[in-house]
C-alpha cells in the first residue's frame, strides 16, 4: 500500500487555521511573533496574514516598536465581526439561545423557561427565537457560520437515552439537526452538554493553553468532555465521556440505566437536589446556594469518594494535563467541591506537578450554550492535523 503524500492545498488550509488559532489564543500578535510561535516561515506567515486581512478575518493596528531599533511591527487581532455563530442549550427546564461573534462576545441572549419540553412545541419556539434574533440584531448575517445545539446525552443508547430524570423524554427519534437546518438554512451541529462545554472552555476559559484535558460537566446528570492533543474526542456514536454511568460504587444506589452505583447518582445536580432536600422536578441550580452549609456538606460527604475514584480513572486512562470541573452548578459550590478533592489520589498524572491537576472551569447557566456557539467556530478555524494526510 502506497504512503499518502501531503496535499499542498490541505497544508495551506491547515497553516491558515494555525495562524488564526495563534492570534485567538494570544489576542494580539505581530507577524514575527506568529512565525516564532507556529514555526512557520516569515514569508508563509506574511502571505497568510495578508490573505486573512483581505478577507476581513484579521485586523491590523498601529505599529509598535520593540526596543529602540528596527522597523515598527504591525500587530494583528481577530476581527470580531468577521464571523458569528449561534449556541442553543436545551435541558429539562430551560431553553437558552445565544449569538456570539468570532471572539466569543455575546451579541444576543434569550433564556426561556420550559418544563419537560416537548419536541414539536420546543422546535417551534427555537425557530421563533431565531427569527426574532434576525429581526433585532444588526449584523451581516451572511457571515453566520452555523448553529450549535446541545442537549443532555447519551444519544441512541438503548435503555438509557430516553429514560430517567437526566434525559429528555420523547426526543430520541427526533432529527433535530435536519429540522433546524431546513428551518434556518444554516449548518447545525448537535453534541452532548459535556462535549460542548469542553469546547467552550478551550475557546473562552482556563483551557485556552491546554491541548489535553478532561472537562467534568455537572448538569442534571454528569458527563465529561475529552480533549486529546488539541482535538475533541467524541467516540463512535458521540457518547464518549458518558462518565455519569460509570459504576463507582458496586451495589450502590439504583440508577435508571439498570445498574447500581453509577457516578451521577452521587455527583450531579440531581444528586445534589436529592441530598439537600430539594424537589428535583422544580429546583434550579441557584437554589443550592440557599441550602444550609451543613446540609450541603453532608451531600458532599456522599459525593467525594465517587468523585475521587472517577478522577483517578480518567487521569489513568487519558493522562490529561488537567481535569476541569464546571457546568451548571454555581461557582461557589464547585469551589467547595474542589477544595474537598485536594489532594487527589496518586495517578500517572502525579509525575509532572507543574500544571494544576484540578481546575475550576466556566460555571453557570450559560456554560453549555457558549460551548454550543463555539462548535461552528471550532469546526471552521481549529487546526485539523488529519487533513495533512489526505
Amino acid at each position: 500500500m502506497a504512503t499518502s503524500g501531503t496535499n499542498l492545498e490541505h497544508a495551506r488550509a491547515h497553516n491558515r487555521r494555525v495562524v488564526i488559532e495563534a492570534i485567538r489564543l494570544n489576542g494580539e500578535l505581530t507577524r514575527a511573533e506568529i512565525a516564532r510561535l507556529t514555526s512557520l516561515t516569515p514569508q508563509t506567515v506574511s502571505n497568510i496574514a495578508t490573505e486573512l486581512e483581505q478577507a476581513g478575518i484579521v485586523s491590523s493596528h498601529l505599529p509598535r516598536r520593540f526596543g529602540g531599533r528596527g522597523q515598527p511591527a504591525t500587530p494583528l487581532t481577530l476581527n470580531p465581526d468577521s464571523a458569528y455563530s449561534i449556541g442553543i442549550h436545551l435541558d429539562h427546564q430551560t431553553l437558552l439561545v445565544v449569538l456570539v461573534d468570532l471572539t466569543g462576545k455575546v451579541r444576543f441572549r434569550r433564556l426561556i423557561k420550559v418544563q419537560k419540553p416537548e419536541p414539536e412545541s420546543t422546535l417551534q419556539l427555537i425557530v421563533q427565537t431565531l427569527q426574532e434574533m434576525r429581526q433585532n440584531v444588526k449584523i451581516d448575517w451572511r457571515k453566520m457560520l452555523g448553529v450549535g445545539i446541545v442537549m443532555p446525552g447519551p444519544f441512541g443508547v438503548e435503555g438509557i437515552s430516553s429514560q430517567g430524570p437526566t434525559t429528555l423524554h420523547g426526543w430520541d427519534n427526533v432529527d433535530v439537526v435536519a429540522r433546524l437546518s431546513a428551518e434556518t438554512g444554516w449548518p447545525v451541529t448537535l453534541e452532548n452538554d459535556a462535549t460542548v462545554a469542553a469546547i467552550g472552555e478551550r475557546f473562552h476559559g482556563v483551557a485556552k493553553q491546554l491541548t489535553s484535558f478532561v472537562y467534568l460537566y455537572i448538569g442534571t446528570g454528569l458527563g465529561a468532555g475529552l480533549f486529546t492533543e488539541g482535538r475533541i474526542y467524541t467516540g463512535h456514536a458521540h457518547n464518549a465521556g458518558e462518565v455519569g454511568h460509570m459504576v463507582v460504587q458496586p451495589g450502590g444506589r439504583a440508577c435508571y440505566c439498570g445498574n447500581h452505583g453509577c457516578l451521577e447518582r452521587y455527583l450531579s445536580l440531581q444528586a445534589a437536589y436529592e441530598g439537600c432536600g430539594l424537589d428535583p422536578n422544580t429546583a434550579m441550580p441557584e437554589d443550592l446556594l440557599g441550602v444550609k452549609q451543613e446540609i450541603f456538606e453532608r451531600w458532599l460527604d456522599s459525593a467525594i469518594e465517587p468523585a475521587f475514584q472517577a478522577i483517578n480513572i480518567m487521569e489513568c486512562v487519558f493522562d490529561p494535563q488537567s481535569v476541569i470541573i464546571g457546568g451548571m452548578m454555581p461557582q461557589p459550590l464547585v469551589e467547595r467541591l474542589i477544595a474537598r478533592l485536594t489532594p487527589l489520589y496518586s495517578s500517572v498524572r502525579s509525575r509532572y506537578p507543574t500544571t494544576a491537576r484540578l481546575r475550576i472551569g466556566m460555571t453557570g447557566t450559560d456554560t453549555a450554550a457558549l460551548g454550543a456557539a463555539a462548535l461552528p467556530i471550532f469546526d471552521e478555524f481549529n487546526p485539523q492535523y488529519e487533513v495533512l494526510l489526505k
